[in-house]
């Protein structure tokens, strides 16, 4: 079903994927206290945006990740349980988290942001991607 069947906690991909999640908050100056990662299959992430949407402004912001459409930006539902997506950034399914901030920011301003539609975006080497993230001090003990 997916091309990944989730990632051992302590993998290098794992750690990879924590701290980029973390970098995209230190980017938006978000805490940290409002996020969410999932390593089972599929790999996803889940962040409270401080900030409305203008088009929703009584509704609260997400921003998600996963392994198969990257970023996108979603508000709740009224019913609180589920969220709309309203943009997906594209191009990439872990762009630099200053792309991903800004992508945020110009959504949060009102201005057009990413696409209305998902785009499944390849990404062969996303284990390699995200375990290039991985703290450095963690390289350097698995390089001696």
């Amino acid at each position: 079903m997916f091309p990944n069947p989730g990632l051992d906690p302590q993998s290098r991909p794992a750690r990879g994927l924590r701290r980029y999640i973390g970098l995209v908050e230190e980017e938006l100056g978000l805490s940290g206290h409002g996020s969410f990662v999932q390593l089972d299959a599929p790999l996803s992430a889940y962040l409270a945006i401080d900030g409305h949407v203008p088009a929703f402004p009584d509704r609260d912001v997400a921003l998600l990740w996963d392994e198969r459409y990257g970023w996108s930006l979603a508000v709740e539902a009224r019913c609180g349980e589920d969220l709309l997506v309203l943009a997906y950034l594209g191009g990439q399914v872990a762009p630099a988290p200053r792309v991903v901030a800004a992508f945020v920011r110009r959504a949060l301003a009102g201005e057009a942001a990413g696409t209305p539609e998902p785009e499944v975006l390849p990404a062969p080497d996303l284990h390699d991607e995200l375990g290039a993230y991985a703290p450095v001090a963690e390289k350097l003990l698995a390089a001696g």
